[in-house]
């Protein structure tokens, strides 16, 4: 028989394909489902981007957040109390189910005066849980959802003055962890920009570069193999490019910079030949704007290195500080219980 209004409930920390076999198992025999997102504040990751990884996957279902600081405690009638006040305020009807994997779901349905369908109990069919996830991000890369890689994909940006090999090392980086690479779209606007290279330049060009950068590193940290993507450039790159052909900063390139930043930068050296492909500037000012990379990554906040030599050096150089990031895993905090 079909329920009228189901609920589920949970941290979703992070939200991982079992949550989502359960979510999609009420979705199947309720009208409407409502999905409460509940978190703490000793939790690393922020209630509202969990409640927008759920509202991404199902955008059709009801989705509300709320903290819930109470203890876990599953045999304190005081605890389910204190999480009971949580649960019954953000709910705008009455529920006739209630879909768990776990036991406290006969408690809880109890509770509500609704019957308790109990889904792939022991996680039998898919062997995962926040925990395992939050342990070994790469190792369950397979269960989370494109909005969730987005928020944990480590992002190495590859950036440099001209002709200093930026696009070699970042296409050569990306081939060697088996991930996606990020072309510079600054250098595809300027092959098909009205008025051609030598039209003079104007900020909402800069504006549209960088948006259109941007959308395609979120797309391909939403669809990476793995837990990073290898960018050539970025919008901190458009600031420096911005001052060079308008004569200013920009305050809007600058802003979203400050807001987009990425794990690391890899800035290439200039001390390799020039090679004038017909759309660079010239020799003449490739040092001064590689000085000025340097001065702008150092009071950025990002961690970043310089790499030289042939090809290979330059790989070698980068490789060791992409492994070290990787390494670092991502530290999240246990919730409560």
């Amino acid at each position: 028989m079909r329920r009228a209004h189901g609920l589920v409930l949970g941290k979703f920390y992070p939200l991982h394909a079992g949550h989502e076999h359960l979510i999609a198992a009420a979705a199947s025999v309720c009208r409407r489902v409502t999905v409460q997102v509940l978190g703490s504040s000793q939790e690393s990751v922020p209630l509202d981007v969990r409640a927008g990884w759920v509202r991404d996957r199902f955008p059709m279902l009801n989705v509300v957040a709320a903290m819930d600081e109470a203890e876990v405690d599953f045999d304190s009638p005081q605890a389910w109390d204190a999480h009971m006040t949580v649960i019954e305020a953000l709910l705008d009807a009455p529920v006739d189910a209630v879909f768990t994997s776990d036991s406290y779901g006969a408690e809880l349905a109890r509770r509500l005066g609704a019957e308790w369908h109990r889904i792939d109990p022991g996680r039998r069919s898919l062997p995962t849980s926040g925990t395992a996830v939050r342990g070994d991000v790469p190792g369950h890369w397979w269960a989370l959802s494109p909005a969730v890689r987005e928020w944990f994909c480590r992002r190495v940006v590859v950036v440099g003055a001209e002709s200093t090999g930026t696009t070699t090392l970042a296409q050569a980086l990306a081939a060697h962890y088996g991930t996606l690479q990020v072309p510079e779209y600054g250098r595809t606007w300027s092959e098909i920009r009205p008025g051609g290279a030598d039209a003079p330049w104007h900020t909402a060009e800069f504006d549209l570069i960088v948006a259109e950068h941007q959308r395609q590193e979120r797309d391909a940290m939403r669809t990476a193999p793995i837990p990073l993507v290898v960018s050539d450039t970025d919008v901190l790159a458009t600031t420096i490019w911005h001052e060079r052909y308008v004569g200013r900063p920009s305050p809007s390139v600058r802003r979203r910079a400050a807001e987009w930043k990425p794990d690391l930068y890899v800035l290439t050296g200039d001390e390799i030949p020039f090679v004038q492909d017909g759309m660079r500037d010239g020799e003449h000012l490739r040092h001064a704007m590689q000085r000025r990379f340097r001065a702008v990554l150092a009071v950025h906040g990002v961690r970043w290195v310089e790499v030289q030599g042939p090809p290979a050096a330059r790989l070698r150089q980068a490789v060791r500080q992409v492994d070290e990031l990787l390494a670092a895993g991502w530290h999240l905090r246990e919730p409560l219980g």
